[in-house]
């Protein structure tokens, strides 16, 4: 689903272009699937262009087509809006390409809703080496009332919690474990005259980062799963209102860097407020790792960049290996497809999706896989640290929770951006944040 966060995520991670971490899944925010008429038997899919994964993608289709030269599937590129005009004009039409590729959650949900996807649920089951491949925590976003639509695909890019080893070592401090480190972190810097958090609210996608890992350490995934599956005032949990009342007690405590809410994650400058020294941590994507090595001036190359889990809460029931932000992309089959091409797809999904040759290509590329297993594949690469972190988050995560701006729908995804907003700068409660938040509950 796009919403008006995401240009700004795209353009920000298109400024790094130039680094390892560029992967395709956040190239946009809506879904893809395959189009143009395959050859009988066949199956069809359409795929975002712009390389490198357009090229990883066109060569696995080759592979693919080699081996299995009386089902060959066809592979049609888009640029990512002419993509998701076409894709839901074709799936309402019901002219749906046989692979519909997307982002889960929200977006899925209304395929899985309208009949639109096929149940992958039986066909995992009766495949679980295919299942077991693949990282546990991805499958969230693919299921549905219990049930899976969608085969995880790609690369992980979770949120991390990033610090500057310089400065902590300035203060004589370590990096948090636990939220009460957090705020005694908050005065140590501020009393230092150093920011403690940097943070480019004017985005709100990028404090709503920090509402994701908070409604998970205090309460589970089970939160957020009662608020995607429209559950009666489920923004008002327990759980949900005291994540909330802490949020804002780290704003009220001179958390974030003064005019947090004038900065934009477009420019970079919060990731230049931590590489410059002005910001002591920052919660931000996997994806920035890039932008700060190539803009930093050597702040990566020397090691001055640290990252750790976020902190768990105490009294709060979150498993602190929880993760959150993008598992991954994923992969659908169109209900109206024949038997043969949802056969062909799913020969696809089990053959060359993720194998070997694939995980090596996103490798290369300093993309994480959402592949178990491939810890001695990473470490003998150039980012071999940093993406071991990447790893360790994707794949031992029992819970991954997607974006809520791309887990809900758009109408609901607009109100809880504004009310994010609201929320740290403090012009409302976190009672009136949920009480707002309740009304968009199944829209």
């Amino acid at each position: 689903m796009e919403t008006k966060s995401t240009p700004s995520r795209r353009t920000f991670i298109s400024l790094a272009i130039a680094a390892p971490l560029l992967t395709w899944g956040l190239t946009s925010c809506g879904t893809t699937g395959p189009g143009g008429a395959a050859a009988a038997g066949g199956a069809s899919m359409w795929a975002l262009s712009g390389d490198p994964n357009e090229t990883i993608r066109k060569n696995s289709v080759d592979a693919f087509n080699k081996k299995n030269p009386k089902t060959p599937l066809k592979v049609t590129f888009f640029q990512n809006d002419a993509y998701k005009t076409k894709i839901k004009t074709a799936i309402g039409a019901g002219q749906a390409p046989t692979m519909i590729y997307g982002w889960g959650g929200g977006t899925l949900k209304s395929y899985a809703d309208a009949g639109q996807v096929d149940d992958l649920t039986s066909w995992f089951e009766e495949n679980p080496d295919v299942k077991e491949r693949l990282f546990a925590g991805a499958f969230g976003a693919a299921t549905i009332d219990g049930k899976i639509y969608a085969i995880p695909i790609q690369a992980v890019q979770p949120i991390v919690f990033f610090y500057n080893k310089e400065l902590f070592e300035k203060v004589g401090a370590e990096p948090p474990a636990t939220w009460s480190d957090v705020m005694s972190l908050v005065k140590t810097f501020n009393d230092a005259g150093i920011a403690p958090f940097s943070l480019g609210g004017q985005s709100r996608w990028t404090s709503m980062m920090w509402l994701q890992y908070m409604f998970d350490r205090v309460g589970g995934p089970e939160v957020f799963t009662d608020i995607f599956n429209g559950k009666p005032d489920a923004w008002s949990h327990p759980a949900a209102l005291d994540a909330l009342t802490k949020i804002q007690e780290l704003v009220k405590a001179d958390g974030f860097i003064k005019g947090f809410n004038s900065i934009t994650a477009d420019s970079n400058a919060d990731q230049a407020l931590l590489y410059t020294g002005k910001a002591a941590m920052m919660l931000h994507g996997s994806w920035t790792y890039g932008g700060m090595k190539n803009d930093g001036g050597g702040f990566v190359q020397d090691g001055k960049l640290g990252w750790v889990p976020f902190p768990a809460v105490e009294g709060g029931v979150g498993d602190p290996k929880n993760a959150v932000g993008n598992p991954c992309n994923y992969l659908s089959i169109s209900s109206k497809a024949s038997d043969e091409e949802k056969e062909a797809a799913k020969k696809y999904f089990s053959e060359s999706l993720s194998n070997d040759d694939e995980v090596a290509a996103f490798i290369e590329t300093g993309a994480v896989p959402v592949v178990n297993g491939i810890e001695d594949k990473i470490k003998e690469t150039e980012e071999a640290d940093f993406l071991s972190h990447v790893y360790e988050l994707g794949a031992n995560a029992p819970a991954f929770q997607q974006s809520w701006d791309q887990a809900l729908s758009p109408t609901a995804a607009e109100a809880l951006l504004n009310n994010i907003d609201q929320l740290f700068v403090l012009s409302i409660t976190p009672e009136k944040f949920a009480e707002n938040m309740n009304e968009t509950l199944g829209k």
